[in-house]
């Protein structure tokens, strides 16, 4: 795959996407189209609506596994998102608590591994 490091205003577009546009794409969604399709996380259907493409979709979802270790990582809490928390149960980068979920090693391992990656 090419480059998939995203900015945030690509991210932004992304979740625009993903809630759907009525009308006219805003500005954010028109300059990152381009790239996004490119790298094939959107497509462009025959009616003109823009849709996420299962990578896209893909992507958003790491996205807020990521930012859920991050804020696990500074302050043990609970998780935003219960898909999320299963999927990071799951791996065993998080464990629930009488709190809520706190990450294991494991997810502190990947949390740097990934900041390494610049991510």
């Amino acid at each position: 795959m090419k480059n998939e490091k995203l900015s945030t205003d690509e991210f932004n577009a992304l979740e625009e996407i993903a809630r759907g546009i009525k009308g006219k794409p805003s500005a954010c969604v028109g300059r990152n189209s381009k790239r996004l399709s490119g790298i094939k996380f959107i497509k462009f259907e025959r009616s003109g609506a823009i849709i996420l493409t299962d990578a896209g979709r893909q992507q958003l979802f790491l996205r807020r596994c990521v930012m859920a270790l991050r804020a696990l990582a500074v302050a043990p809490g609970a998780v935003a998102d219960k898909d999320v928390a299963l999927f990071l149960g799951k791996k065993s980068h998080i464990v629930a608590t009488d709190d809520g979920f706190a990450i294991t090693e494991k997810g502190r391992e990947s949390l740097a591994d990934i900041e390494a990656q610049g991510m």
